[in-house]
């Protein structure tokens, strides 16, 4: 079970407030709900983060790759430049 156990007290101003009040009733979920959703999302933690970059890696369109002895030839030509 997620252990809370830090207390945050922010002003917002009458606009903010009325969003905030609205989207945890419509999920009929306290404020507080929306408020640590919203910082998970803007803020990720490293699990988050790396999940997000592995959906981004695993959604991106396939690319053409070279056989293997083609790209070790390029490889070594490359490396024969620099020597």
């Amino acid at each position: 079970m997620l252990m809370l156990s830090h207390r945050l007290q922010v002003l917002l101003d009458d606009e903010r407030h009325a969003r905030l009040t609205a989207a945890a009733e419509r999920r009929g979920v306290p404020v507080a709900v929306i408020v640590r959703e919203a910082l998970d999302a803007a803020l990720p933690g490293g699990d988050a983060a790396r999940a997000a970059a592995a959906r981004r890696i695993l959604a991106a369109e396939p690319m053409a790759v070279p056989d293997p002895e083609a790209l070790r030839e390029e490889l070594d030509e490359l490396r024969s430049r620099r020597a």
